[in-house]
């Protein structure tokens, strides 16, 4: 995955809800400007906003350490 594919993700779910960006951004705690990058992929974004606008839309990620271990 990377964040292109995560800011698709995101948009889709968000349209699927019904939220404006403004909406989504006023429930999550970030700016509206945040949103917007988030969904077109900008690859810098704080981890911790991510991860509070996605649970937010009730999505989870998770996590699968690689086969073979260490």
């Amino acid at each position: 995955m990377d964040s292109t594919s995560l800011g698709l993700i995101v948009r889709s779910e968000r349209k699927a809800q019904k939220l404006k960006q403004a909406e989504l951004a006023a429930v999550s705690g970030v700016g509206i400007r945040f949103i917007v990058d988030l969904e077109a992929g900008k690859p810098t974004l704080q981890l911790e906003k991510v991860l509070r606008v996605i649970t937010t839309l009730g999505c989870d990620i998770t996590i699968t350490p690689p086969t073979g271990g260490a």
